[in-house]
């Protein structure tokens, strides 16, 4: 390549030059359609869970917020959505792909609108077994996984007819204080009692 340079040296460098553009033109074509097929990069998924504490009261239906936020992809209906609760017994399943997975429950289900972003659950006439941290796991395309920080939802037992059944704890509890008391005014009293008894009895001898 040193003789044909000396030789022909406007041709050469024209052809290597041609070549080079040629390569380079070659080369830089994938590197821009690249970005398109890497996944992990661009998504940078933000799975945001609200509130982080949740209060129901049995028989009401409660929504826990989970929305997803990516600028590099508005579009997120590719996206798979998964929902698992974590209480003392362990960790349960709730949703996978979207869907309720519970056999025979209709209670569960994923609300909102996944292509905007909005995957809540939705939960129909809480009980007190419902307690528990939800969390709320979104797969990407690329098999990466995205997990929210979770809502503790807490149950609160629904009063009896009139509120009675919370109540009588309440009045059991405001009833044994009273007598407690008054058990320790009568122990304090006593021997001041007896006291002026004895008091009273001289005075009205003399």
């Amino acid at each position: 390549s040193a003789v044909l340079f000396s030789l022909f040296p406007g041709t050469d460098v024209g052809v290597t030059g041609g070549g080079a553009n040629e390569e380079n033109a070659a080369a830089v074509t994938p590197v821009t359609a690249q970005p398109l097929l890497l996944t992990p990069e661009p998504w940078n998924l933000l799975v945001t869970q609200t509130p982080a504490k949740e209060k129901a009261k049995e028989g009401e239906t409660v929504v826990l917020n989970c929305h997803l936020n990516s600028p590099q992809h508005p579009s997120l209906s590719d996206l798979m959505v998964k929902w698992y609760k974590e209480d003392e017994r362990g960790q349960m399943d709730l949703l996978e792909k979207n869907v309720t997975i519970l056999p025979n429950n209709s209670r569960i289900f994923m609300s909102g609108n996944l292509s905007q972003g909005d995957v809540s659950l939705i939960i129909l006439n809480v009980t007190t077994s419902d307690h528990g941290i939800y969390l709320c796991e979104v797969t990407l395309p690329d098999g990466k996984v995205v997990t929210g920080d979770g809502t503790k939802l807490r149950i609160r037992r629904a009063l009896g007819l009139f509120g009675i059944e919370e109540s009588i704890g309440t009045i059991i509890g405001v009833v044994a204080a009273g007598i407690g008391g008054l058990v320790v005014l009568i122990v304090v009293l006593t021997p001041q009692l007896r006291k002026c008894l004895l008091c009273m009895r001289q005075e009205s001898r003399q």
